[in-house]
């Protein structure tokens, strides 16, 4: 996350209550993480040298968000000579405020600045978020911050690569995607590839290299069972396969066709190809062809640095519904130790199912989805809880216990009212505002 900040007042206000108010904006958003390029103060001198000197040093400058900090009154001329040189990069118009002493306000009229340009900017077609300072109340530098983190989500996505291994897992309707959509409104490109491509690499994959695998991440699982060498051997070596494609060809997220694909055809449940895709690699993976549950994963990480795992819905109840899932859940959102064990479901082949307890805490669920020619971001918060004992009809006895959550929400019918599809992202905390602002950037639909 990279911002520009320039900080502004007015040429008769005292130079040294500018800075000062401009340097405690400017280490508030330093302190969020962002590398920040600041120049201030920025005043409105007859020569104008202020306002060349900030376009010259911004200039050749990459970043993602420009903060135009109002400190102080400030003619609308001054603040947008500067902003129309970087007018293809959002902005965040920030007023601050002023202060009490002994029992009065004390103004250098930042709002008069900050009224003066919200319209103009708007008539202008410039692409802002209008954040104002209380006296009084905490800086509201969270809603600056999140903005420049959307924005920068959305940069990221732009030039983003998903491989999807087949396509359109067991004819589903839900898991696809219209290309030229996706990438004019959000950005990523989906490539197809084909399981014969990841059977013939896995074929040349050496022992050496399948047995570092198992030395350093399969030995770490807790097997509750022993499982045969040659499906640990076998899923090692598909990894490796994965990993060579994802590597050359730059993919942040991945998806396998998976019913009618590794299990159908190659008699493979990918559980644990997953499992070593996602914690060794630290990339986001789905199963069942779900493109657009991929992109919601990459928006989801690249606003919050989580790994944007998948649940998927077996029950509903009045105070909220059972989000779990049959394969795999990835090590970030697993409480205590990776526990895996071989299972087999109805007539599918023993596979190494990961049957690990789910963090529990706060989170955001939500999904993208295309609904009436546009796309639509259905998310809610909730609270994840531990389920109970509960199993999937279907499981070799004794059943096993699928990684899950009971997810508490306020509104369980109106959730399910809107429910966009079985698999839905979850991230840990509050963070519907930043994926409200990723949504508004980006002309997506919030519901």
């Amino acid at each position: 996350m990279k911002i520009a900040f320039a900080g502004f007042g007015e040429v008769n206000t005292p130079i040294e209550i500018i800075q000062n108010k401009c340097k405690v904006a400017e280490e508030l958003l330093k302190k969020s993480g962002a590398e920040v390029y600041s120049c201030y103060p920025i005043t409105d001198d007859y020569e104008e040298k202020d306002v060349n000197r900030a376009k010259e040093y911004f200039s050749g400058k990459d970043f993602d968000v420009m903060v135009l900090c109002v400190a102080g009154w400030i003619p609308t001329h001054a603040v947008i000579k500067v902003a129309e040189k970087f007018r293809h990069v959002p902005f965040v118009l920030w007023g601050l405020c002023g202060w009490i002493e002994d029992g009065r306000i004390v103004t250098t009229a930042d709002q008069a600045g900050t009224t003066a340009l919200r319209k103009t900017m708007k008539d202008l077609g410039y692409t802002f978020k209008y954040v104002y300072e209380i006296i009084g109340e905490e800086p509201r530098v969270n809603e600056v911050i999140s903005f420049a983190k959307a924005v920068s989500a959305f940069n990221q996505l732009r030039s983003a690569k998903i491989g999807q291994m087949g396509f359109r897992d067991m004819n589903l309707y839900g898991t696809l995607f219209e290309g030229s959509s996706l990438k004019r409104t959000i950005g990523p490109e989906i490539e197809c590839f084909e399981m014969l491509e990841v059977v013939q690499r896995a074929e040349k994959v050496g022992n050496i290299d399948i047995q570092k695998v198992v030395d350093q991440t399969v030995s770490t699982w807790k097997f509750l069972k022993s499982a045969d060498p040659e499906i640990i051997k076998k899923g090692v070596a598909y990894y490796l396969a994965l990993k060579q494609i994802i590597d050359e060809r730059g993919y942040v997220a991945v998806s396998l066709k998976d019913v009618d694909g590794m299990k159908k055809l190659l008699g493979f449940p990918p559980a644990m190809i997953f499992m070593l895709l996602a914690d060794r690699e630290n990339i986001c993976t789905i199963p069942e062809n779900d493109c657009l549950g991929n992109v919601t994963q990459i928006i989801v990480k690249a606003l919050t640095n989580q790994i944007g795992a998948y649940l998927e819905f077996y029950e509903f109840f009045k105070d909220g519904v059972l989000a779990g899932v049959p394969d795999y859940v990835p090590k970030e959102i697993v409480d205590g130790e990776v526990t895996v064990s071989p299972e087999a479901f109805g007539l599918l082949s023993q596979g190494v199912l990961n049957v690990s307890k789910v963090k529990e805490g706060e989170l955001t669920m939500c999904r993208l989805a295309c609904e009436d020619g546009g796309y639509v971001m259905h998310m809610v918060k909730g609270k994840g809880v531990n389920p109970g004992k509960w199993e999937e009809a279907g499981w070799a006895q004794p059943a096993p216990q699928l990684p899950a959550l009971k997810v508490l929400i306020d509104d369980t019918r109106d959730f399910a009212d809107k429910v966009m599809g079985q698999h839905y992202i979850i991230s840990y905390g509050d963070n519907t505002e930043m994926i409200k602002e990723f949504c508004g950037i980006c002309g997506i639909k919030v519901i």
